[in-house]
């Protein structure tokens, strides 16, 4: 199961049938769970840590060392859940300080040139476009879409449930469920096509309907007055709707409007 020119450190940890192609090289201290696939050509460096059936594509180079000018050289770390797709040569790098991994959870895609950078968070079920690229520290909740060439600033959060659209520039947190496009980015409606495809409840959806009016419609008016009068209507009480409420409230960057 593994080519003879693939070239791997004695350090390295790989478990059952995992399949290593031609000319891949997996570095010091990077482990592989159970059915781990690298095609060719595949560079992982550590230390790393993948879970079960991670497919690695051609030229993909997970787990390179941070490129924040910070960064000393000391140990630092990637976390990986299991069943990710890395396709062709995109790139993930570990974490700043060895108290603050990049972490990456499970069912993930991440499409070709695409670019995670250290520290970032990423949940489950994320999708990273040919060419999206994520700025330093910047986290990514549950079944959030990337589109191809967007690029998202350090230290920004990306909502779930949210899209953003192909070449946006998002300087500012992306609240969920959201749709955001442009440069600078700005929203544009509720992401209804994707709540409906996941199974949202018809109630659910529309006490975000009514949340986003009142909250994005009219963007010259005052954020922090349109929130408090949403937090005592009735569209408040739903689940979703007090996660998008919480993820305003808990924003430091702004979020995007």
């Amino acid at each position: 199961m593994i080519h003879p020119t693939a070239i791997i450190s004695p350090e390295a940890r790989l478990g059952a049938d995992v399949r290593v192609g031609p000319y891949c090289v997996i570095g010091a201290g990077v482990e592989l769970g159970d059915g781990c696939v690298l095609d060719s050509h595949v560079v992982l460096d550590g230390p790393s840590k993948f879970g079960r059936e991670n497919r690695f594509f051609p030229f993909a180079a997970v787990g390179g060392k941070s490129q924040d000018l910070k960064y000393q050289g000391e140990p630092t770390y990637l976390e990986v859940g299991d069943r990710n797709v890395f396709r062709e040569n995109c790139t993930i790098h570990r974490g700043t300080h060895d108290h603050t991994p990049t972490r990456i959870g499970s069912d993930n895609l991440f499409l070709c040139y695409s670019h995670v950078a250290h520290d970032c968070q990423v949940g489950n079920h994320v999708i990273l476009s040919n060419n999206g690229t994520l700025g330093g520290h910047v986290v990514v909740e549950d079944h959030a879409i990337v589109s191809g060439l967007a690029a998202v600033h350090q230290f920004c959060r990306i909502g779930c449930h949210s899209i953003i659209g192909g070449c946006a520039k998002v300087i500012q947190d992306v609240p969920p469920y959201l749709i955001i496009d442009g440069n600078p980015a700005t929203t544009r409606g509720l992401n209804l096509v994707g709540l409906q495809r996941r199974g949202f409840a018809e109630d659910d959806i529309k006490a975000l309907k009514s949340a986003y009016k009142k909250l994005f419609l009219r963007k010259e008016n005052n954020l922090a007055s349109q929130l408090s009068s949403l937090k005592a209507d009735r569209p408040a009480n739903h689940g979703p709707v007090k996660h998008l409420i919480a993820f305003i409230e808990g924003s430091q960057r702004g979020v995007t409007r």
